[in-house]
């Protein structure tokens, strides 16, 4: 029997956040294929024990700064420890949003237009945002988003001067780097990514926000935040152009195990990629494994497929490093 750690908590923004998709994951792991044990980094960065050299695989629950972008990867693989997820450098761009969007953009993969933004930088107006960015079809309205942070945290939508001088301010709590992005009518869509060299890719789901934007709020506080269409309802024609999509976002940001691709569909049909997420939300209500259960995979063999695939991973590039 295999001993997986599962290591949660963290200390980014999405602390709680992490702490419900490791319950749900200790709760659902097969316990006759794997001996899970729990591993919490405090708020503080404490771990609450220090010794995870004792495992054959670890699940890195965890979500955005200091888990997600890298971090957590580039000690696990200086352990030599299999873990579940991308690695160093796909967790690493795939948190960066700036970064994320220029690797995007050189692949001909279509993106909304964005400006990055530094805190040691003079701040754009709202005119100069316009006239970067803007357009007649979004009316002239913005997202500014911290570059290296999920969940939707530090996230404001902005339609004037003030707006986005206040939501500035909130972003850079969060990040020393922000994005401002135009906004992009249409459908939220998303995408669940699993697999290796040959991913594959779920059917697709879709938001429905009640709120002004699917925030942090709609995701986590309000139970009647947004409505989950899953699968969404969508022609096979969309379908396999999303799935296609997001296996192109995937590689193309060298993802490995798991990832979460969000999109825009817009009315005339023009298909977006707002972002991708390589380690999404994982309680078994959360959009990505919801979506694989649509697709025929259940919460438990989704995490079984999941360690297997990291443990996979680990062979072939031992088998790498040996031949060398």
């Amino acid at each position: 029997m295999k001993k997986v750690g599962i290591i949660f908590g963290g200390k980014s923004a999405e602390h709680e956040i992490s702490l419900l998709s490791a319950k749900n994951v200790y709760d659902a792991i097969d316990k006759e294929k794997f001996a899970p044990t729990l591993i919490k980094i405090e708020k503080s960065g404490k771990w609450q024990m220090n010794e995870i050299f004792n495992y054959d695989v670890i699940f890195p629950i965890l979500h955005g700064p200091f888990g997600e972008d890298g971090t957590i990867q580039g000690l696990l693989k200086l352990a030599d420890i299999p873990f579940v997820g991308p690695d160093v450098l796909g967790s690493a761009v795939g948190m960066d949003k700036d970064v994320m969007k220029r690797l995007l953009r050189d692949a001909d993969i279509p993106i909304g237009k964005f400006l990055t933004v530094k805190s040691n930088e003079a701040m754009p107006s709202f005119a100069e945002v316009q006239k970067a960015i803007g357009s007649l079809e979004n009316n002239s309205i913005f997202f500014i988003k911290p570059a290296n942070m999920g969940s939707s945290v530090g996230i404001n939508k902005v339609k004037n001067q003030d707006e986005l001088s206040a939501a500035l301010k909130d972003a850079f709590q969060y990040d020393t780097k922000i994005i401002i992005e135009e906004f992009i009518p249409g459908r939220e869509i998303e995408c669940a990514v699993l697999g290796n060299e040959e991913p594959a890719a779920s059917l697709p789901g879709e938001i429905i926000p009640s709120h002004d934007f699917y925030s942090y709020d709609a995701k986590y506080i309000d139970d009647n935040g947004a409505a989950l269409e899953i699968p969404a309802k969508l022609d096979n024609e969309t379908i396999e152009r999303i799935q296609q999509l997001a296996i192109k976002v995937f590689k193309t940001l060298n993802c490995e195990g798991l990832s979460r691709v969000d999109f825009f569909l817009k009315p005339d049909g023009n298909i977006i990629v707002n972002e991708i997420n390589t380690m999404p939300g994982f309680t078994k209500i959360s959009m990505y494994p919801k979506m694989w259960g649509s697709s025929g995979i259940s919460y438990t063999d989704l995490i079984t497929r999941l360690i297997e695939l990291a443990i996979s991973r680990f062979e072939r590039d031992r088998l790498l490093k040996t031949s060398k």
